[in-house]
């Protein structure tokens, strides 16, 4: 892990920019730890320019509670190299939600199985690095993004204690039986009108979840309408499983 740059925000959480190999990231740490800081993997669906600002605001809310919080770009977007299969399946996508179609499930095995493949090793390279920082301590927890992804992570490695998943992106019928594998407590926030998501198959997904503690946060609007309190409510999950 190489930091390139590193600047105070104005609450005192430090942010810092890396690079693990190809892959850029970010890291925020709390301004007043006095301790190695639980951490919470930040999520999110490709571009952290793009992304910026809502995982900057969601890493400051995490850093006010006492933890540090991560990030690393997706495969296959921002400045990362395009895979022409995936840029074609995200095409098809695209095609079939502008002419009112229904996904299909090729599409959606075309587009996500290839870039949770992908993704997940290099989280798990990313919490390697993160956890050799003297400031970074256990327990983790990973929080939003590509919940293919969330739900891989939770199945394959031991290190996250517990998640909050966000219920907006297509999830291929492979990853259902991964999900009876997870086990770790989650907190799954859904967007009820999610003009986006496949409201069905998010509650089917739920549902398959193995966990003992599983809570699902339902609200109305659409997908970047998530209310302030959905947001404190998996804050306070954090809070008991973390801290």
């Amino acid at each position: 892990m190489h930091f390139t740059s590193e600047r105070r925000l104005d609450d005192g959480v430090l942010e810092r920019e890396f690079t693990l190999g190809e892959i850029p990231g970010i890291l925020w740490t709390p301004g007043t730890a006095s301790a190695p800081a639980p951490l919470i993997l930040l999520g999110h669906p490709g571009g952290l320019h793009k992304m910026y600002p809502r995982l900057a605001a969601r890493a400051r809310h995490s850093a006010a509670e006492g933890f540090a919080a991560a990030t690393i770009e997706l495969p296959g977007s921002g400045d990362r190299p395009r895979s022409a299969a995936a840029e074609q399946a995200r095409a098809d996508m695209r095609r079939a939600l502008e002419a009112g179609e229904p996904v299909d499930e090729e599409i959606v095995d075309r587009l996500v199985l290839p870039l949770v493949e992908k993704a997940v090793p290099e989280w798990q390279a990313a919490l390697d690095a993160l956890l050799s920082l003297p400031e970074i301590g256990g327990p983790v927890g990973y929080s939003g993004g590509v919940i293919a992804i969330g739900t891989r992570l939770a199945v394959v490695e031991p290190r996250i204690s517990a998640a909050v998943l966000f219920a907006g992106s297509f999830v291929p019928r492979a990853m259902f039986e991964e999900a009876r594998q997870v086990t770790i407590p989650l907190h799954v926030l859904l967007q009820w009108d999610d003009e986006g998501n496949d409201r069905q198959a998010a509650l089917d997904l739920f549902d398959a979840f193995g966990s003992k503690e599983k809570t699902l946060h339902a609200n109305m609007g659409g997908h970047t309408g998530v209310p302030q309190f959905a947001g404190d409510a998996a804050a306070q999950f954090f809070a008991r499983h973390l801290s």
